[in-house]
């Protein structure tokens, strides 16, 4: 059964248990299964790639059988499926099954695939196709969250970041997590600011350095400062990534000295933390303690200080910050 994004909100979710999920908008596809699904807390969510969900599927498929009255009800989400799944799928259909959602995940199917086939012809089985943004969807989103955070930006800009995400909500989030970092200390960013900040996809992604040196990554961090070729504008965005990081990391260990559970700590954080750097936060709230991360932010606001009187030395001055810990 096909149905469309905008029409699933009318399906009654109690009739159907297992959902596929395809197209090329990946992040278009994770709001939707965090809005639908993930945030049902009356749902347990356990998450498999295709391959670790075939390796350990008759296991898997015996816990559905057996689900106690007393245990959470579990969603099941499988990322980057294909062909190769659909013996497992069939076997679990036929099965009288309660208590469980599972969610298929994949990227572009053509109208080939038999998993596609087997889910469009199903009355049982439901998939929705999720097809690139174009500028027309994208402009709302990115409008929305500029009045959210109080940001200016021109419409010049507004249309430069819609075509620069290729149809993705996930790489229109990037974009829009540095243009967040970027505002904290000025809310009105000109159009040659933004053109160079949503520039840094050839590069690695600042969030990708800023987590692996809160993670105390060095061998990773030092991998990623040789690779790359920072501009000033690039070296202020890592520094407020870092800072805002940072405090972010403070709040959760504040929180869970006061005895809140790591995952209720980060689930409570606003604004809420991307599903992906769930695992990296975990790590990070492992390697360091309140006092530790409280002195660190104390150090980032006095580089940010030396930085603006000295912004032609600003790499040397970040690159010895990240590396000497």
């Amino acid at each position: 059964m096909i149905i469309k994004n905008f029409e699933f909100n009318k399906l009654n979710l109690e009739k159907y248990k297992i959902f596929l999920f395809y197209g090329k908008n990946d992040g278009f596809v994770n709001e939707f299964i965090e809005k639908y699904f993930t945030k049902n807390i009356n749902f347990e969510t356990i998450k498999y790639n295709e391959d670790e969900f075939l390796k350990n599927s008759q296991t898997i498929l015996s816990e559905m059988m057996n689900n106690s009255f007393f245990e959470n009800k579990k969603s099941y989400i499988v990322s980057r499926v294909s062909d190769k799944i659909i013996k497992i799928i069939e076997e679990i259909n036929s099965k009288k099954i309660d208590d469980v959602q599972i969610i298929l995940k994949s990227g572009l199917l053509d109208k080939r695939s038999k998993l596609r086939n087997l889910f469009e012809k199903s009355k049982f089985l439901v998939t929705v196709p999720f097809y690139e943004d174009n500028a027309s969807n994208l402009s709302p989103i990115i409008i929305s969250f500029l009045n959210k955070y109080n940001i200016k930006l021109s419409r010049e800009s507004i249309n430069l970041l819609s075509s620069r995400v290729s149809g993705d909500r996930e790489n229109l989030k990037n974009e829009l997590q540095k243009i967040y970092y970027y505002s904290i200390s000025n809310k009105n960013i000109e159009y040659e600011v933004v053109e160079k900040l949503s520039n840094l996809a050839e590069n690695y992604d600042v969030g990708e350095l800023v987590n692996n040196y809160l993670c105390k990554n060095t061998k990773k961090v030092a991998k990623i400062l040789n690779e790359n070729n920072y501009s000033n504008e690039d070296c202020l965005l890592i520094l407020r990534t870092l800072l805002n990081k940072s405090k972010r990391l403070m709040k959760i260990l504040q929180n869970f000295e006061e005895g809140i559970t790591i995952d209720n700590a980060i689930s409570n954080i606003k604004p809420p933390i991307f599903w992906k750097e769930k695992e990296s936060v975990k790590t990070q709230i492992n390697l360091w303690e309140l006092g530790d991360i409280k002195n660190k932010i104390y150090q980032i606001n006095e580089l940010e200080t030396k930085i603006k009187s000295n912004s032609n030395n600003s790499l040397n001055l970040i690159s010895d910050f990240i590396v000497n810990y």
